[in-house]
């Protein structure tokens, strides 16, 4: 990575329900890791885990934010959402359930592989959910 002294730190809105702008946070994460010189793997192991989040986002909640952090050793994608929260953590990390709408299905979102894709790219993944108020999902990717 790029010498940078300084930690850089980026926020995105995402809007629940807007898939035509779907995609568009992780997008920039991408960019902006690509132009400060991040490892190519980091790049798309972030990029694939920050669309999952930003999906889940879209499709569940009413309104969120990517948030961005990366230094030379690390970079730390936040996303809270103001949604219906997460009701058992645990089976929402069984690849393939899912509480996404038949609409949402009938797109092609919705399989319930993202917070399983978001855990198996990420180093390190923390989810905190409350019912009814929404969710933060943490995650950490090494810069090896």
């Amino acid at each position: 990575m790029k010498d940078i002294s300084a930690s850089l730190h980026f926020e995105f809105e995402v809007h629940g329900g807007d898939f035509n702008k779907a995609g568009d946070a992780s997008s920039r994460v991408k960019r902006i890791l690509q132009q400060i010189g991040a490892n190519p793997t980091v790049i798309r192991r972030v990029a694939v885990a920050c669309y999952e989040a930003e999906m889940n986002v879209v499709i569940h909640a009413r309104h969120g934010f990517v948030m961005l952090d990366a230094d030379p050793s690390r970079v730390l994608i936040v996303v809270e959402d103001e949604g219906p929260g997460i009701e058992d953590i645990a089976m929402a990390m069984t690849p393939g359930f899912s509480t996404a709408p038949d609409s949402v299905r009938e797109m092609g979102f919705g399989a319930g592989m993202g917070l399983p894709n978001m855990k198996n790219c990420s180093s390190l993944m923390e989810i905190k959910s409350e019912k009814g108020v929404g969710t933060m999902v943490r995650m950490v990717f090494e810069n090896a």
